[in-house]
């Protein structure tokens, strides 16, 4: 990073500086680990001489313990593409204008844990819904692993409550559907022949101004083998739309192929993941109580308005316990079960 050419390549020198931070999140955790450990000791020693310092030894000794746990569940992100940028897509479904406004409380509650993290974020496409919320948004979250832990998000999210758009203020079960996907360099290899994938250029909706609605910028692709699609239509030229929309696309196929590797290594311990796009993973009830309960692992947060303004790291960590837990094998399996360290 210190020779005088480094950042003529703007796109290598950004890879260079997110492979340093993931290195640092590995190592600085590592060095306080060793500190507090080697703080401990001494702290043991010393107490054999002074009470004072006796008090100290198991406050010192838990808050070792919860960083050496911490450790234990970074140790879990070891899938190949764990490292990169993660690229979600949420989507409205069941529930009307409810499931709209659902999908923009859902958007908003990663946006904030990703601030928390000191993630960064870059909006790929959204299209408002007319009366409220939105239909689809896709984002790009860049950070130290932040497709490993970002990657069982994916599946449907439930919401329940009383209905702001009810004029009978009835109980209101809406659904909306996150995808998450690995945002993967040009230097790895993912084919995608141009017979295979269908282009079609569209006018921009929603907000944005007069241009968005005057132009056919609007970009969306269809991947013909595995029919999936994508769009962009948040840039203004039709030209940055497509390689943006080009780029969700080498994420979708990447996880593609991420899932068929998890498939088969699961298919080892006869237990298939049930964790797909269209799979109910999480329930957040507004009513009759405060609550957000993960399907999969049994986590349960009391507090709904917490886990919305991004305190979601609980559930992230106890997916990840949780597929070590299912595979029988792997650090953190031990001792573990559904709704472990509520």
């Amino acid at each position: 990073m210190t020779a005088p050419d480094f950042w003529s390549n703007q796109e290598k020198a950004q890879q260079v500086v997110a492979e340093l931070k993931q290195i640092k999140a590995i190592i600085r955790p590592l060095d306080e680990v060793g500190k507090m450990s080697d703080d401990l000791a001494a702290m043991i020693e010393m107490a054999e001489e002074d009470e004072a310092f006796a008090a100290e030894v198991p406050d010192q000794l838990d808050r070792l313990g919860q960083a050496t746990d911490e450790l234990e569940t970074k140790a879990l992100l070891d899938g190949p593409l764990d490292s990169n940028a993660a690229i979600m897509t949420i989507n409205a479904r069941d529930g009307g204008t409810d499931a709209n406004d659902w999908a923009e409380m859902l958007l908003r509650m990663y946006l904030a844990w990703a601030q928390k993290n000191d993630y960064q974020t870059e909006l790929l496409d959204r299209q408002d819904n007319e009366e409220a919320g939105i239909n689809s948004a896709s984002i790009a979250v860049r950070g130290p692993m932040a497709y490993g832990y970002l990657k069982g998000e994916s599946g449907m999210h439930r919401l329940v409550r009383i209905s702001p758009f009810n004029a009978e203020g009835k109980r209101q079960t809406s659904f909306a559907a996150v995808d998450v996907a690995p945002e993967v360099s040009d230097q790895i290899e993912i084919e995608i022949r141009d017979e295979d994938v269908r282009e079609d250029v569209f006018r921009a909706s929603g907000a944005g101004g007069q241009h968005v609605n005057k132009t056919s910028s609007a970009i969306r692709l269809t991947h013909l083998p595995t029919n999936i699609v994508v769009q962009c239509q948040n840039e203004r030229s039709q030209h940055k739309n497509r390689a943006t929309a080009l780029k969700m696309l080498r994420a979708r196929l990447a996880r593609l192929e991420e899932e068929r590797r998890e498939a088969e290594q699961a298919a080892k311990y006869n237990q298939m993941p049930k964790v797909g796009f269209g799979s109910q993973i999480r329930s957040y009830f507004l009513h009759p109580d405060q609550r957000v309960k993960d399907a999969r692992t049994g986590h349960l947060v009391g507090n709904f308005n917490s886990v919305l303004n991004g305190n979601i790291q609980e559930f992230l960590d106890a997916y990840l316990r949780f597929r070590v837990q299912r595979r029988g094998q792997g650090p953190g399996a031990r001792d573990q079960g559904p709704g472990a360290r509520d």
